[in-house]
């Protein structure tokens, strides 16, 4: 076994283990969909697309102060 095929066979573990990753990633942020406080943030996502006057707002708010 040459170097280059130990680089050929290192690249290609790398890239299997980078590909892995990735999709545990991915994995992670669409199985959590709320934080540690509880807020849904996917709700977010198309506040551009409905910016209408006459649509409702993402998250209710009051005008009384807390």
């Amino acid at each position: 076994m040459n170097i280059a095929e130990l680089q050929a066979y290192g690249y290609f573990t790398l890239t299997i283990l980078l590909v892995l990753a990735l999709y545990g990633y991915i994995y992670h942020l669409y199985s959590t969909k709320k934080d540690v406080d509880g807020v849904d943030y996917e709700s977010y996502s198309d506040m551009a697309l409905k910016d209408d006057i006459d649509d409702t707002p993402v998250s209710p708010k009051s005008d009384k102060e807390k």
